[in-house]
């Protein structure tokens, strides 16, 4: 069983400033109105190429080499604090790259060799975007069982749901190698566009796609195998669970704002409708729900900054989180009556992103079934 730790959770002046300089930047960048003309030009070139030059403005704030080590160019600050960027980005339903790079960024560190480092980790450092093709058809949330095959240096198989494709030069692609995992660090120029098919998913904000890799040659100094593919993996994956969490905690919060505001303007029976118990009540509840997840979420950040095992918080953050979005969010469209069941209600927008977040990489059942095999055994 894995102890509980008791580190107290730290939240740095670095990480405050972050936060700061995120929540900023996002409320700037990423209003409803912006959001929504994002969503109208699905698929157009121009949209393309205004996702681009928002990734290129974060870069230039040195979000992307946050916790890429001094070494190899970035701050060096730790991957803790990049949840305090991510949870602005859900508060105003930014979709960028930043959460799939820092799983590339994090898998590296732990299991690419001293070359694969050296090639790609002051790159991304520097402001390129990288994506992960983990996922396949059968959605099994089991990163170390892929079904993709590497035979004789071609792979065979497809992913799917590889997100923020568009603006990625590096893709971490799971493979397996006869009875073993392997990570193949694959160039996107080598992806034409007969291979990458973009899907629609719940989540209108994110882009998602689906690539063909099936014959494509991988060379040996692009594999990482064994038992450094294992700690890559498990490495990529915890990254997932903090930041989708801190991804989702923002949801919340951009909920209640929401809510809040749409309270205090709505008027019935002469009253604000803010003032009945009813909406009280379930109003408070978005807000303790997001006190809990929050603390889950930065003791979570807490461990993986001083090296202590942080699996169980990943996981209870990473349940505690999603549950508390799609509460929200249901909540919100209801307040709303039938407006709120309408396409421009910005409700729905919340709500479609906390249920895409309940599924990435675990929902909140899978996660607590598995804290019942390590705590309770």
């Amino acid at each position: 069983m894995q102890a509980l730790s008791d580190n107290p959770i730290s939240f740095s002046e670095e990480q405050a400033m972050l936060l700061e300089s995120a929540t900023e930047f996002c409320k700037k960048h990423s209003d409803s109105a912006t959001v929504r003309a994002r969503l109208a030009k699905q698929g157009d070139q121009q949209a393309l190429e205004d996702d681009r030059q928002l990734w290129r403005e974060m870069t230039q704030l040195g979000w992307s080499g946050l916790a890429v080590p001094e070494a190899f160019g970035g701050s060096g600050i730790g991957i803790g604090a990049a949840a305090a960027i991510a949870e602005p980005m859900g508060r105003r339903l930014v979709a960028s790259p930043f959460i799939t790079t820092q799983m590339v960024i994090q898998a590296l560190l732990a299991g690419a060799t001293d070359q694969q480092q050296k090639t790609w980790l002051p790159k991304l450092a520097q402001g390129s975007a990288a994506t992960v093709a983990v996922v396949e058809g059968d959605g099994d949330w089991n990163l170390y069982a892929a079904q993709t095959r590497l035979v004789d240096h071609q792979l065979q198989g497809q992913k799917t749901l590889v997100g923020e494709l568009y603006c990625c030069d590096l893709v971490l692609v799971t493979t397996g190698v006869d009875d073993d995992l392997a990570i193949v660090l694959l160039d996107r120029s080598v992806l034409g566009a007969d291979r990458v098919h973009s899907d629609q998913v719940l989540d209108e904000t994110r882009r998602s796609y689906s690539i063909d890799l099936t014959g494509l040659r991988v060379d040996s100094g692009a594999l990482i195998t064994g038992a450094s593919a294992q700690a890559a993996i498990t490495a990529l994956e915890q990254t997932a669970w903090l930041l989708y969490s801190a991804d989702a905690c923002g949801g919340v919060s951009g909920v209640i704002d929401l809510v809040v505001d749409y309270l205090n303007t709505r008027t019935q029976f002469g009253h604000k409708i803010g003032s009945y118990q009813s909406l009280k009540h379930p109003t408070v509840d978005m807000l303790m729900g997001l006190e809990r997840a929050r603390s889950h979420l930065y003791h979570a950040a807490t461990l993986l900054d001083a090296g202590a095992p942080a699996e169980v918080a990943l996981r209870m953050a990473k349940a505690e989180s999603t549950d508390a979005y799609t509460f929200a969010g249901d909540r919100a469209i209801q307040f709303h009556g039938g407006f709120g069941f309408t396409y421009e209600c910005d409700a729905q927008m919340y709500l479609r992103r906390a249920l895409w977040l309940q599924y990435q990489y675990g929902d909140a059942p899978h996660h607590r079934a598995e804290l019942a095999h390590q705590l309770l055994a």
